[in-house]
């Protein structure tokens, strides 16, 4: 079966004709190829002087009205910082008792992933780029303040929290004792209902930084669904 595409020219076109006659000035013409070396002119109306590429899927789309607001949005968030002596070590606004902590601009809690992943679901900046390191005002705030915001934005876009699976990843140490405060203080944070949120702990088999206890990371994926 022969293919087809098409290159449609806007401007003037020169048709040759078999007699003796002046070439025929079309407003503007499509060429479709079939087959080599097969090639049908059709006249087509002319509308600027660009080079236009005929696509049935371009087309559709044209056809096709947008979205206006998505019933749901999927967000992911990734954050890793780096364990020094001298540091209060706090996961989800929660003083965990360790000899080192994370090393930030803020109060370090990783957990600010969950903020990270609230924006990306969004369509919005990082955290990085709406709360920059750079500003003196922001160093050593709660986590709880960037996630208030990250809150407030998803109300104000029309979203709630459908569910959120968010990971932790450190050597030590063992999170099983504190999980559920975890978790309750950031149910609160989010408005959200406990049943829709789910932390996880995993160590890191003593590979690498994480695993030697110099870090911690954690990645949190979210659903919003529209209100």
């Amino acid at each position: 079966m022969a293919m087809a595409n098409s290159l449609c020219y806007a401007g003037p076109f020169p048709v040759k004709t078999p007699s003796k006659q002046s070439p025929v000035q079309l407003p503007g013409a499509c060429v479709v190829r079939r087959s080599l070396p097969y090639l049908k002119f059709t006249a087509r109306p002319a509308s600027s002087s660009r080079l236009l590429l005929a696509s049935p899927s371009q087309s559709l789309r044209r056809n096709l009205p947008l979205p206006k607001v998505l019933p749901f949005r999927v967000g992911h968030g990734f954050d890793l910082h780096r364990l020094e002596p001298g540091y209060p070590l706090i996961i989800g606004g929660i003083n965990i008792p360790h000899d080192r902590g994370c090393e930030a601009h803020s109060d370090g809690d990783v957990c600010v992933v969950w903020v990270d992943a609230i924006l990306g679901a969004l369509g919005l900046p990082d955290i990085g780029q709406i709360f920059p390191d750079t500003d003196p005002k922001w160093k050593g705030a709660a986590s709880s303040v960037f996630m208030k915001e990250a809150v407030r934005l998803m109300n104000e876009a029309g979203y709630e929290l459908g569910n959120l699976d968010s990971t932790l990843i450190l050597q030590r140490p063992k999170l099983s004792p504190h999980k559920e405060a975890i978790r309750a203080n950031l149910c609160e944070l989010l408005g959200a209902d406990p049943s829709v949120v789910n932390l996880k702990a995993k160590t890191h088999e003593k590979v690498d930084s994480l695993g030697e206890n110099r870090s911690i990371a954690a990645h949190t994926v979210v659903l919003l669904v529209r209100k």
